[in-house]
């Protein structure tokens, strides 16, 4: 029997609740208001799952196609992000950059720059000795592109920046990667533990923290691609329990006054290992990090393991640097 070689697979994920949703070590403060999570987990420099210490906010929600359900989690993000900058000491006296990194010619890549252009920049003012309203603070705002297309690490580009203009605090946006289905696009992470860009695809570049620029550096973050290896095993797992679930739900006699597809993984479906077996015989059987080593070890070497990201993802990107961009400028100036 061939023996699944764990060793080989790293899930490729930026998001810390991602870690630590299953495990009973990580009960951090969580609550729902109106249809969004919101997690706090703070992790010190022995946890297991190997990310760096720090305070990390999660804020997980639905549908925000609609205006009304947009308007709700920026208004709850900026709640929730006002407590992360009372985390870090923030001031109203703070001299603030506002970074966003990706590719803007890369949409899923493009969330930092877009917020970036959103952001309401003062900092040129004061420069210029111009009054400005008690109710602005002072902010600069720019993207440094990537690697790829500027021959700079992105390290040195902000290091060089931030020498010259001598922030009290910088604030990074960023695309992530996540290793669950339903957190794409549908999740942002802010964490006063800083960022390295590209770790979520494999392309990890030099950190961008306090320790390596010396102040304070909030990362806020969007998953925006998840492995193709996920979106199989999932698939997998959603079978299995669309299985079960039609199977109970056909011996209930009222099931038959019901004529439309119903969302199973609202249900309370109680999966067994039979029926695992029934529908999937010994892959049935694996558990969930098994089975994500067993699709890694078919997708990798063919070239397979793409990084997906949602169809409509162009239209979503603009609505959640709408929501983040309206957090920062909410929170930096009294408007």
């Amino acid at each position: 029997m061939h023996k699944i070689d764990i060793k080989n697979y790293e899930i490729r994920t930026d998001m810390v609740i991602d870690l630590t949703e299953k495990d009973e070590n990580f009960k951090g403060d969580t609550y729902d208001y109106e249809g969004v999570k919101v997690s706090w987990i703070e992790l010190d420099d022995k946890n297991v799952i190997k990310k760096k210490p720090g305070v990390y906010l999660t804020l997980e929600f639905g549908d925000i196609t609609d205006d009304d359900a947009k308007k709700k989690l920026a208004d709850l993000f900026t709640l929730e992000f006002k407590k992360m900058l009372d985390k870090v000491g923030y001031k109203k006296n703070y001299k603030t950059m506002v970074i966003g990194l990706g590719n803007v010619k890369s949409t899923p890549d493009s969330l930092g720059p877009l917020v970036t252009d959103r952001i309401i920049v003062t900092n040129h003012f004061y420069e210029m000795k111009i009054d400005v309203d008690d109710k602005f603070s002072r902010v600069s705002a720019f993207y440094p592109g990537v690697t790829g297309t500027t021959g700079i690490e992105t390290f040195d580009y902000i290091n060089g920046v931030v020498e010259k203009v001598k922030p009290d605090m910088v604030i990074l946006v960023d695309a992530l990667a996540s290793s669950s289905i339903s957190r794409v696009n549908k999740s942002i992470q802010v964490s006063n533990a800083g960022i390295a860009p590209g770790s979520g695809i494999g392309n990890k570049r030099k950190e961008i923290s306090k320790e390596t620029l010396g102040i304070p550096v909030l990362a806020i973050g969007v998953p925006t691609v998840v492995d193709a290896v996920v979106i199989v095993a999932d698939t997998i797992n959603y079978m299995i329990k669309n299985y079960t679930y039609n199977k109970n739900f056909s011996k209930n006699k009222a099931s038959k006054l019901i004529n439309k597809p119903v969302n199973y993984l609202n249900k309370e479906v109680k999966v067994t290992e039979e029926d695992k077996r029934t529908l999937f015989g010994l892959v049935g059987t694996l558990s969930e990090v098994e089975l994500k080593n067993l699709t890694y070890e078919v997708l990798t070497p063919i070239g397979y393991n793409l990084m997906v990201t949602p169809k409509e993802v162009d239209f979503i990107i603009e609505r959640l640097s709408d929501v983040i961009s309206y957090s920062i400028n909410h929170s930096l100036h009294k408007i």
